[in-house]
């Protein structure tokens, strides 16, 4: 079977069993599946939740979906674009789910997507290539901009790994399913949010540079006054962007902010 539109088709019914059970659906459920391709998990998500809704893409595969599943009322087939569609004018409801094998491609922006919509999912279970898993996952020391983009909207698990020959084409990576449970609330405004991401965007702008140096850069500002800035929260003179928890950037922002760094920056 070929590739739709890059992705790798599920085809492990154990595994397809292992990420619905994952997903502790419940019969009040509503579930948003993306990517549903032959439909390799759209059953077992239905026989257990209220409604699914299974959004694909390609318009072949979400015909054949639509022929395969008309007699069953609780699996609704849209054919659409995830990144172009409103969620709001898909659900019933307020509150749901996603389940979904995503594309490895579009992972970080529909996972963006969801997480930074108006009507963001209780949960995610997600399918995603291992390594991205690793990141988004990843603890202070491994750090990267995706996964303290994700965890600054919720917290992210890595639930288990599955082999390449789960899925049709092989892939030439091992993949991994991860559960991502939103947080109810951030505890911080829509600017505090906006200057979360400006610092963790500059702070993360060149790998091989400290943080010291990354700030100094993209804020204009002396490295002395950056320094000084470490002093008072806490943080080690040489530490890099990595290394940081999410309660050091935290802090990291509204010392900044105080000091009158975000004047003066280029992102």
């Amino acid at each position: 079977m070929p590739t739709k539109l890059g992705q790798n088709f599920l085809i492990d019914t154990e595994i397809a069993k292992k990420i619905v059970q994952s997903a502790n659906i419940t019969r009040d459920d509503i579930i948003i599946e993306v990517g549903p391709g032959t439909g390799a998990i759209t059953a077992l998500l239905a026989a257990q939740a209220k409604e699914v809704y299974a959004i694909e893409l390609d318009r072949s595969l979400a015909q054949k979906l639509e022929e395969k599943y008309t007699s069953v009322d609780n699996i609704h087939i849209i054919q659409a674009d995830i990144l172009k569609a409103q969620i709001s004018e898909i659900l019933p409801s307020r509150s749901y789910k996603v389940v979904a094998n995503v594309p490895y491609y579009i992972t970080s922006k529909i996972t963006r997507l969801f997480l930074e919509s108006n009507l963001p999912p209780t949960e995610m279970v997600l399918l995603v290539q291992k390594e991205v898993a690793q990141r988004i996952t990843a603890q202070p020391g491994a750090m990267s901009i995706l996964s303290a983009s994700v965890q600054y909207y919720a917290e992210p698990s890595y639930l288990f790994t599955v082999p390449a020959e789960s899925f049709d084409p092989v892939p030439r990576v091992e993949s991994a399913v991860i559960r991502i449970v939103t947080k109810n609330e951030t505890g911080h405004s829509k600017e505090e949010q906006r200057l979360f991401f400006r610092a963790v965007k500059t702070g993360f702008s060149a790998k091989r540079k400290t943080l010291c140096n990354n700030l100094a850069n993209g804020f204009y500002t002396d490295k002395p006054e950056i320094l000084t800035i470490f002093d008072t929260i806490g943080l080690a003179h040489n530490i890099r962007a990595q290394e940081l928890s999410l309660e050091q950037w935290y802090a990291l922002v509204a010392a900044l902010e105080q000091k009158g760094c975000y004047q003066n920056s280029a992102i």
